[in-house]
């Protein structure tokens, strides 16, 4: 790898979307080079977190503060992020000279953005008490699928839930994987007719747990994204199908039905990480044939 890369590689930076540990260690294992990653935005004209290549413990990171910029986290209470909690977590706020001045022509947006000096991201954080950071969440769920393809989770929770088989649904993506999931609430009525007429029999939790209703509901999902045009990133690829729906009693929905999406990542992490290392085990096989 090394000799295909030139010979004189030395150092490799990242910076589109957060990269894995696993991933990191190996590039630097291939490449023979450093690797290092990095956090910015446009509106801090590059780079504003960096690691450094020879130390370790800040592999899989975001690395530390760069020149020129201060860091801090503030709470996002909705979410039960919290500064002064264990792990130190909150929106990434930035200050400092590198921090650009404000949108073309649009005061409004640059002050719901920028209050007292400091430029609020909407990227969630978590940081370590020397001042390393990881960026794990995004607070707008607007976020970056592995290739760096940004994704409106709530737009694309409106186009799937048309289809009649279709309750309600919550969509998960994450910054190390490709694909999108999602937890789908089935509609119970039009549920049992689709059973009915397909010959499955049983309650309306035994038809939840079939893979032909699963198969059916991702054919729906895919019928949707292609009537709205959504892009490939975009289809749901894998879903958890629950016949209970969101609710209050298991912290997954607001008082107003709004989702608690960290909540919800807790609560169904089991069954999304099966459904991704199925996917990924479907993705080995058809690259092997």
């Amino acid at each position: 790898v090394k000799a295909r890369l030139g010979g004189r590689l030395r150092l490799l930076i990242s910076g589109g979307a957060p990269l894995s540990t696993e991933i990191e260690e190996f590039m630097r294992v291939t490449s023979c080079a450093y690797f290092i990653q990095g956090y910015g935005l446009t509106e801090t004209l590059g780079p504003s977190t960096v690691g450094y290549p020879d130390d370790m413990s800040l592999v899989g990171t975001a690395g530390v503060a760069a020149t020129f910029t201060e860091l801090r986290l503030e709470e996002v209470p909705e979410m039960g992020y919290d500064p002064l909690g264990v792990p130190s977590r909150g929106e990434i706020l930035i200050r400092g000279s590198t921090v650009f001045t404000g949108y073309y022509k649009n005061p409004e947006l640059t002050n719901e953005v920028m209050v007292d000096g400091w430029f609020h991201t909407g990227d969630i954080g978590e940081m370590t008490p020397d001042g390393i950071l990881k960026v794990i969440d995004r607070k707008k769920n607007i976020f970056k699928l592995s290739q760096g393809e940004y994704v409106a989770v709530e737009y694309l929770e409106k186009v799937y839930v048309f289809p009649p088989i279709i309750e309600d649904i919550w969509v998960y993506g994450d910054s190390y994987k490709s694909m999108l999931v999602a937890v789908v609430n089935p509609h119970e009525e039009n549920t049992m007719k689709w059973a009915g007429s397909n010959g499955y029999k049983g309650s309306f939790s035994e038809i939840c747990k079939s893979e032909g209703l699963k198969e059916h509901v991702l054919k729906e999902l895919a019928a949707a994204a292609q009537k709205n045009k959504l892009r490939g990133f975009e289809y749901i690829q894998g879903v958890v199908l629950d016949p209970v729906p969101f609710d209050i009693e298991r912290d997954l929905v607001t008082a107003t039905m709004k989702k608690r999406r960290n909540y919800m990542l807790k609560y169904y992490q089991p069954e999304i990480d099966k459904v991704y290392k199925a996917l990924e085990g479907q993705r080995a096989a058809n690259k092997a044939k």
